[in-house]
Order: C-alpha cells, then sequence, then structure tokens
C-alpha cells in the first residue's frame, strides 16, 4: 500500500472505486481544494487501486462549537475505506500521514469529527491518541444522483491530537 496526494488523474479512479452519493463529485471538489491550498487530499492505494482517503482541511472544522474550542486545529475529513478493505490498517495508515504532514507544517495538533453512532471509529482514534474536545453537528449537503439537495446534520465529537515533532 502507498499513501499520495491526489492528482487529477486520480479523480476518474476514485469515482469508479469509492464512488460518493454525490451527482458531483465529492472527489472533485476535495481535488479543487487542494489545489486552491485549502487541503491535502490523501489516497492510500493497494494493487493500483484506490482503497481510502482522507483531506486534511488545513483551516480546520467550519462548526462554530470546534472553532471555539479548538481554533484553526486543521481537520482530517472525509476518512473513508473501501467496505472490503476495512480493518487492514488502511484508515490508521491515512491517519498517520495526515499527523506527518501537520508535523511536518510545524503545526501542534490535529483533529477529527467522529459520528456518535460509530463506535467503531470512535475505539479507533482513541487508540491513535485522540481524545475529546467538544460535541458539535456536523452539517452538509449534497446534491443526489435523482437532482435532489439532501441536507444532513449528524451528531459528532471532535476530537484532537496533540502531535510531537
Amino acid at each position: 500500500m502507498k499513501i499520495i496526494a491526489c492528482r487529477a488523474e486520480d479523480v476518474v479512479l476514485l469515482d469508479e472505486h469509492l464512488p460518493s452519493a454525490s451527482a458531483d463529485s465529492h472527489h472533485s471538489a476535495r481535488f479543487a481544494r487542494q489545489q486552491a491550498g485549502e487541503s491535502t487530499y490523501l489516497l492510500a492505494w493497494r494493487d493500483g487501486i484506490p482503497a481510502g482517503h482522507a483531506e486534511v482541511r488545513w483551516n480546520g472544522c467550519a462548526a462554530p462549537e470546534v472553532r471555539t474550542a479548538a481554533g484553526g486545529c486543521p481537520e482530517i475529513n472525509g476518512l473513508a475505506v473501501a467496505g472490503h478493505l476495512r480493518s487492514q490498517g488502511i484508515g490508521s495508515a491515512l491517519v498517520r500521514a495526515a499527523e506527518d504532514l501537520a508535523r511536518e507544517r510545524g503545526l501542534p495538533a490535529i483533529g477529527l469529527g467522529v459520528d456518535e453512532t460509530n463506535a467503531r471509529a470512535a475505539a479507533l482514534y482513541e487508540r491513535l491518541g485522540y481524545r475529546p474536545v467538544v460535541r458539535y453537528v456536523d452539517r452538509w449537503a449534497y446534491v443526489d444522483r435523482g437532482g435532489l439537495r439532501v441536507e444532513c446534520a449528524d451528531s459528532c465529537t471532535f476530537l484532537v491530537k496533540e502531535l510531537r515533532a
């Protein structure tokens, strides 16, 4: 497995192998933010196929509660691994790669949000050294393949890990 920053030619493969529910590709939007310098979109590859992804948003989480509690702490967002490849260390490797990028920038901490119903992910993040900071509602929207706008609101906890050089 290798982890690299997304390239323009990777977006089509991501849409094919790790499709989003959105009519307009989440992958394209993440790549556009990376091109604008707002984030780094990390991809995990196994045997030439994208196996997972995570975006490091350098400006942090937009939720007001998180900004108050964690300031501009960079956020790992959109972490996902192909269903048939879960529990093989890919998610952990993506998180560690994100942490390494933050360390390279001299940042003291990095955070991420976890849906309060996702006990498995919460346990992983705890094992990796993340600690709860604040509860918040993660609000986001997308246009589904039928053209309807879908509004989402997930109860989450924002977790932070202090980074050592």
